[in-house]
């Protein structure tokens, strides 16, 4: 059974995701801490709960995705999983973050790719990495078959859909997404997106406004 934490950090109000097993081994998506402050809070988080971090992942490397990705990796001593598109993205960083006046300090390791349909394992419980351009060129969601859940980065959101005019992006592709990598998910499969709340595949089927025409 995985257990899934989030934080809303940032000026950006992005959910940084810590998705944990019974035996404390996790998994830290989106590491999007930027003050001190949220530094703390999510350390702290991770040590109270005596977690074991494994893994650092991006489901895509937009700026307020990536703030924590050099603290996580050198806290925990971790390297950086992503889809090898976005790895352009990640590069960038620095400088979208001089544009929106949010100083950047980069992560600088070794880079592990996750292509369609990798298998990322956290002990025995397993995620399906699906791929789902669109909103970034390599934008990546993580299915967790057995626990009925999908980690959608900014793919999908409740009643709503990512930004698709930022570098990278393209508006039908990222219909096209949804459509064949998340909407084929059973309707009960809870999304977890990376701005807002929680919502679930059935109820974006039937409610949101961007996928029904």
């Amino acid at each position: 059974m995985i257990t899934v934490k989030f934080f809303t950090f940032n000026p950006f109000q992005q959910n940084t995701y810590v998705v944990y097993n019974s035996d404390r081994e996790a998994i830290i998506i989106d590491p999007g801490c930027y003050t001190k402050a949220e530094n703390e809070i999510l350390l702290q988080f991770i040590e109270n709960e005596k977690l074991i971090v494994a893994q650092l992942i991006n489901t895509h490397c937009h700026l307020d995705h990536i703030f924590g990705n050099k603290l996580i990796a050198n806290h925990f001593s971790l390297e950086l999983f992503l889809h090898p598109n976005e790895e352009q993205v990640l590069n960038f960083a620095p400088q979208t973050g001089k544009m929106y006046g949010v100083p950047v300090e980069n992560y600088e390791g070794q880079l592990h790719f996750l292509n369609e349909g990798d298998i990322v394992k956290l002990g025995k419980d397993e995620f399906k990495i699906l791929l789902a351009p669109g909103h970034s060129p390599g934008s990546i969601c993580l299915y967790c078959e057995a626990d009925h859940f999908v980690i959608s980065g900014d793919v999908l959101f409740r009643d709503s859909i990512g930004r698709s005019d930022l570098p990278g992006g393209h508006h039908q592709t990222l219909i096209n997404s949804i459509r064949e990598q998340l909407f084929t998910l059973p309707d009960d499969t809870i999304v977890y997106s990376g701005h807002g709340p929680s919502t679930t595949i059935g109820y974006e089927k039937r409610h949101n406004p961007f996928l029904n025409n």
